[in-house]
């Protein structure tokens, strides 16, 4: 539903910028061609170039846009509050009113002579309600996003520009309202200093949504164990991964005493992005390399890669040689002297076309042991990344019992994500202050998984995701660029 409420967003407004451009005197086709419209409306409106351009960079872009848009109308005499309001969350309606109807007439930079405030204080005024108007929107409505990273390849390439669906599964209400508008967690130019205050944190709530959080939608959320960061390191290597290895080994002060930390509220950890392949109640196990949830094989997504070994039977010498004799595209691979065999990053296509190639099947490259996964206990310690669990995914209302077997798996969900206090007194869990025997969930957990399995930092490093993380969904590719603009990427839908 919230993605029907996008197309005809998109639709309206095209429509309306059509009969805009027809009064305002330019050729009406070009109010259906996406940027060269905003294009047109700086030109006649007479807004410095430079305001084009920054609708390329994500989030800054969205509140130039709206700006633009507001502009334009201003030029039409609509210069009042209710105007912009319905400009912007009703532009479907509205655009085609200034467009077709009658009453409204192009008045170009006449139309802003006839009010008390000057011009500037007209532009100024419009930039501070598209600022707000921007920040609604982001908050409750869209979001853009743009991939960091090859972990979703090739679903999704780096520097494809996304829009991310927050009426999909309901808005979540900021927990950590008092932040500034269009920065992420840390202020620009910075990499430790917070760019919100938490004197107001608020518990969580979302709005109602359209839909569920399905199996295989792909999902941008807050990464759970992103609330402890080394700002040296990001979320590019966690805070509790560090902590994990040698030299500290869970040694908190000495890693305290060589790096400094930042803790995060949980809705402003950094962003990831994944596939949601298990939700609450499944079982998750890797076997071979192959997924499975609830003893079922998974779905396979038709862009995903993984490694595999590839027998070279005296057909290619090299990874590139093999991509320009049967047309591949893969981006990683290598072979190893002497081995015979190529290890090489492909689609399930690619895969095909090369078994073709060379006259047999080839199979996935299993990654030894080379350290430990979720959830870190002595029963995972022997898991890889192609051979890991089960696992049991926790669902809202689920009563566990606390055991020393499975307490490690909790813990943290117990405490961090679900507020509570745990400690062991006596031979016996002591539950917020209380002997306990066992735990009621309280929130719904996901399992999120790289499309690029063997190259994606995801759940089976760091586990479960509880719903409160949940940001939304990734529904379209709206630009890509790799040196230039990848125009086949553009509007594209994402599956």
């Amino acid at each position: 539903m919230g993605w029907i409420i996008f197309i005809l967003g998109a639709i309206g407004w095209r429509i309306g910028m059509y009969g805009m451009f027809k009064k305002a005197g330019i050729e009406p086709w070009k109010a259906l061609v996406p940027f060269y419209t905003t294009w047109e409306i700086v030109k006649i409106c007479k807004i410095k170039p430079i305001w084009f351009w920054l609708q390329l960079i994500p989030i800054v872009g969205q509140f130039t846009t709206i700006w633009i848009t507001i502009i334009f109308i201003m030029h039409f005499g609509k210069v009042g509050f209710l105007s912009h309001t319905v400009a912007v969350f009703l532009p479907f309606i509205y655009l085609p009113y200034i467009g077709f109807s009658k009453e409204v007439r192009w008045g170009g930079s006449d139309a802003l002579k006839h009010y008390k405030k000057s011009v500037a204080r007209e532009w100024a005024d419009a930039a501070v309600f598209a600022i707000v108007a921007a920040t609604i929107i982001r908050t409750f409505v869209f979001d853009a996003f743009v991939i960091p990273s090859e972990s979703m390849e090739k679903t999704l390439l780096i520097n494809d520009f996304l829009f991310v669906n927050k009426l999909s599964y309901g808005p979540r209400i900021p927990m950590t309202p008092l932040s500034i508008p269009f920065v992420s967690n840390v202020m620009p130019f910075t990499t430790a200093t917070p760019s919100y205050l938490k004197w107001v944190e608020l518990p969580y709530k979302r709005l109602p949504g359209f839909t569920t959080l399905k199996r295989n939608d792909v999902v941008v959320f807050n990464v759970p164990e992103g609330d402890t960061i080394i700002p040296e390191f990001g979320s590019k290597n966690l805070y509790y991964d560090v902590l994990r290895e040698s030299p500290y080994n869970g040694d908190r002060e000495a890693l305290f005493e060589q790096y400094p930390i930042i803790v995060h509220p949980m809705d402003k950890t950094d962003f990831y992005i994944k596939r949601c392949t298990g939700t609450p109640g499944d079982n998750i196990q890797f076997i071979n390399g192959v997924l499975f949830v609830n003893n079922q094989a998974a779905y396979i997504p038709p862009e995903s890669q993984i490694d595999y070994s590839v027998p070279t039977m005296g057909k290619f010498t090299t990874v590139e040689d093999l991509n320009d004799k049967t047309g591949i595209n893969t981006t990683a691979g290598q072979l190893p002297p002497d081995s015979g065999y190529a290890v090489v990053n492909m689609t399930p296509g690619e895969k095909d076309i090369v078994e073709k190639f060379i006259g047999k099947k080839v199979a996935i490259a299993l990654f030894p042991h080379d350290r430990p996964y979720f959830p870190y206990t002595p029963a995972s310690a022997s898991w890889t990344i192609d051979n890991f669990g089960p696992v049991h995914i926790p669902k809202k209302g689920e009563v566990i019992a606390l055991t020393p077997d499975n307490v490690a798996i909790y813990t943290r969900l117990i405490t961090t994500y679900e507020g509570n206090t745990l400690d062991y007194q006596g031979g016996k869990y002591i539950l917020n202050g209380q002997p306990a025997t066992s735990y009621t969930i309280k929130y719904n957990y996901y399992w999120m998984t790289g499309d690029n399995r063997h190259n994606s930092q995801d759940s089976r490093f760091w586990g479960f995701v509880p719903e409160t993380c949940i940001v939304g969904k990734a529904s379209l590719i709206w630009f890509s660029w790799n040196g230039g603009p990848r125009f086949s990427r553009m509007f594209r839908s994402i599956k």
